[in-house]
């Protein structure tokens, strides 16, 4: 592909459906996470989960050479913060303390999903340098004529990000969890990596499965049966209702109907069976694609002792090792991953202030900030209950 940056011109999107998928996923498509392609973030907003009506309105950029796209960036103005798992929340009490508007707010990541992966797309065999500068320059013209305050691109790919010019963004670091695959050929291979008293409570806490009478059974693409979309919603509901007022109730039940109708290709599923009853007592929900595995949402009729462990961790590892997965994203939670096996690791949003009344402190402590989430992820590693020749 031969251009130049003068015949390239910027469209500003207010849906995802005003690009064709087949154009978009010729973009999206090579990379490793599904959570950028065309149907996920289409159905987001098709079904009214993600809305201007609950403060999310699309501002996807697109940049085109003639009737061809070749970049994109999936972006959203947010009248708040709920759904990015990025707590800026106190920088919302600074701007208010200094008389400052914080919202709206420009925010590119994939909605309400807190995965790393997320970065510009952008077709191969272009000025990659050249195409990365005009959609940050047509990102700050945009945010600088509707009076933003300032951008912000969460969950960013880790190669992406380092390959990107800073272009004025500021890195701010956060904890999450992984797992990785060290060439394991069974569960118990994994199981060797723990010390031998954690290998017994794992041991334990899946045998206690049994115990209940439990079946745990995994689906994936066309097996999965369509009837669970509404369980896996009502599921889902259940768990959300637990958590109070930090509950991450951001999706409908058309959301979870629509994935599982034409998504499926990108979908795992385990269900739980209790007795003969042909209806799960739980479901757990993860998305594939290639050598990666990324949890979502999971949920269950009624408590059953350590059922939480098996459909969100110890079953889609087993899967995971069996189908050579390399990587799997727990989503963010708490530190029992960390006794699971789930070590600690950094992940970055960048972020561009245009107010200077937030730049400048920002700027000032960001370094700090940074720091002191390296000694928590340090320190959360060290309670890794690996044995010491792991």
């Amino acid at each position: 592909m031969t251009s130049t940056t003068s015949s390239w011109t910027i469209r500003w999107l207010h849906s995802i459906a005003e690009v064709g998928r087949e154009q978009w996923d010729k973009l999206a498509l090579p990379l490793p996470t599904p959570l950028l392609e065309w149907q996920w973030l289409h159905h987001l907003e098709a079904s009214g989960s993600i809305s201007p009506s609950f403060g999310w309105q699309p501002r996807h950029l697109t940049v085109w050479n003639g009737q061809e796209l070749i970049g994109a960036a999936p972006l959203y103005l947010k009248t708040h913060s709920d759904g990015e798992f990025i707590f800026d929340h106190w920088w919302a009490q600074l701007a208010a303390e200094y008389g400052a508007s914080y919202y709206p707010k420009m925010v590119g990541m994939s909605p309400a999903t807190p995965s790393v992966g997320y970065r510009f797309l952008t077709a191969e065999g272009v000025d990659q340098p050249g195409l990365m500068r005009r959609m940050l320059s047509a990102i700050d013209q945009f945010c600088q004529q509707e009076r933003l305050s300032c951008c912000h691109l969460n969950f960013v790919d880790l190669p992406w990000f380092t390959r990107m010019p800073s272009h004025g963004f500021i890195g701010w670091q956060h904890q999450s969890y992984l797992w990785n695959n060290f060439d394991f050929q069974c569960f118990e291979d994994y199981l060797q990596l723990f010390n031998s008293n954690q290998r017994h409570n794992i041991r334990r806490e899946r045998r206690r499965m049994e115990k209940h009478g439990i079946d745990i059974r995994d689906f994936t693409g066309d097996d999965i049966p369509t009837d669970l979309a509404a369980l896996m919603y009502r599921y889902y509901l259940n768990t959300n209702a637990g958590y109070g007022i930090w509950a991450a109730r951001f999706l409908n039940g058309d959301f979870f109907q629509r994935i599982f109708q034409d998504y499926r290709h990108r979908l795992l599923i385990f269900a739980a069976y209790s007795g003969s009853s042909s209806v799960p007592v739980a479901l757990s929900m993860l998305l594939v694609k290639d050598r990666h595995l990324i949890g979502r949402y999971w949920g269950c009729a009624a408590p059953v002792k350590d059922l939480h462990f098996n459909m969100c961790f110890y079953a889609p590892i087993e899967w995971a090792i069996a189908n050579g997965i390399q990587t799997f994203d727990p989503g963010a939670g708490s530190p029992h991953k960390i006794y699971r096996g789930f070590r600690a690791v950094a992940n970055t949003s960048l972020h561009r202030l245009y107010d200077q009344r937030l730049k400048i402190p920002f700027e000032q402590l960001i370094d700090e900030v940074n720091d002191l989430e390296q000694v928590n992820i340090d320190a959360l590693n060290r309670q890794l209950p690996f044995a010491k020749d792991a």
